[in-house]
């Protein structure tokens, strides 16, 4: 059982991540490719994947286990960029390397360390150095050709979620994170593999999606480091497919412009932000924001405000208009 123990300011600085993040994907789809459980929705994946698996990647399998703890070391810097993940990942101090190997060790008894561990463990730079090395090419071989459509599946389980925030405040959210979430106030609680206390002191609590996470939460050991909550989002089963645009799609961005085009189609994915549209449609967010307008005035799009987030979704005129229908004018 997982305990999440919340103060008088841990609401209000309890937040859902608006992107996935790159070194929990790491991590946590090793167990993917290790388990034989992954169904419609990884089968795919993994039958691409493990054809171009690197050589370097036993390493780092060596510390995430089919099943079981990861050591936290292995997922820093949470919401900098991949870069800076990597570097911070090569800058892990030789007590928290320690602290965690002791710990996966007692985690998972089962399991015997290979012998670059104690080098590792002993501060040796060039060993770090290979294991986010590692890491950073396991990431471009596996997951960057799909780190798009990971995005898009990420930002429209967002939305639903900010919707649900929205109408039903956050005991309607955590109900949503997994099936065993409990909330009475002030702690929320759910299944675990081990019994953990997590308790805040104000610091709030961020809810990260994850694209691989597939039946329970996850989290990090150590209590000096910002919580964070990992949890499953929703999927669309045929997402590793291919799907390239249709005549429909080319049609449309004639007529509208491209990133009109695009934004639309974002909407079609449930509300969403501002920004969130304008990362999809690879834009600003003021440049979104004026072609959102452009959209909402031709009757394309709708913007409602819920509390301090303005969230927009699509029209049936623009749903007509994306499937290539003959849509009737707007009264």
């Amino acid at each position: 059982m997982l305990r999440i123990h919340f103060t008088g300011d841990d609401l209000a600085r309890t937040a859902l991540a608006d992107e996935p993040d790159a070194m929990w994907e790491v991590s946590i789809s090793l167990h993917r490719l290790q388990r034989r459980d992954t169904g419609v929705v990884f089968g795919p994946w993994r039958a691409q994947a493990l054809p171009r698996i690197p050589p370097s990647l036993r390493l780092l399998s060596s510390l995430a286990p089919a099943k079981g703890y990861c050591p936290d070391f292995l997922t820093p810097a949470r919401g900098a960029s991949r870069a800076a993940q990597i570097e911070a990942f090569r800058s892990t101090g030789r007590e928290t390397i320690r602290a965690d190997l002791g710990e996966f060790r007692r985690q998972n008894p089962h399991l015997r360390l290979p012998s670059w561990c104690a080098r590792l463990a002993d501060g040796d730079s060039e060993t770090l150095g290979r294991l986010a090395h590692a890491a950073d090419t396991y990431f471009d071989a596996c997951l960057n050709p799909y780190w798009e459509r990971i995005r898009t599946q990420v930002h429209r389980d967002r939305a639903r979620r900010t919707a649900v925030l929205a109408d039903g405040g956050w005991e309607a959210l955590f109900r949503t994170l997994h099936p065993s979430a409990r909330w009475s106030h002030p702690v929320l609680e759910l299944d675990y593999p081990v019994d953990q206390e997590m308790h805040l002191h104000g610091r709030g609590l961020v809810l990260q999606p994850s694209f691989f996470c597939r039946y329970n939460v996850t989290s990090l050991l150590d209590p000096r480091l910002q919580p964070v909550l990992v949890h499953p989002i929703d999927h669309d089963p045929d997402w590793a497919l291919p799907a390239p645009p249709g005549a429909e799609t080319k049609a449309l961005t004639v007529l509208l412009g491209a990133t009109r085009a695009q934004l639309l189609d974002a909407t079609a994915n449930g509300a969403a932000t501002t920004r969130q549209l304008a990362r999809s449609a690879h834009t600003t967010p003021p440049n979104a924001s004026r072609h959102l307008t452009a959209l909402r005035e031709a009757a394309l799009v709708r913007s409602d405000r819920h509390r301090n987030t303005v969230l927009h979704t699509i029209t049936p005129l623009g749903i007509a208009l994306l499937n290539g229908q003959q849509p009737a004018l707007p009264a």
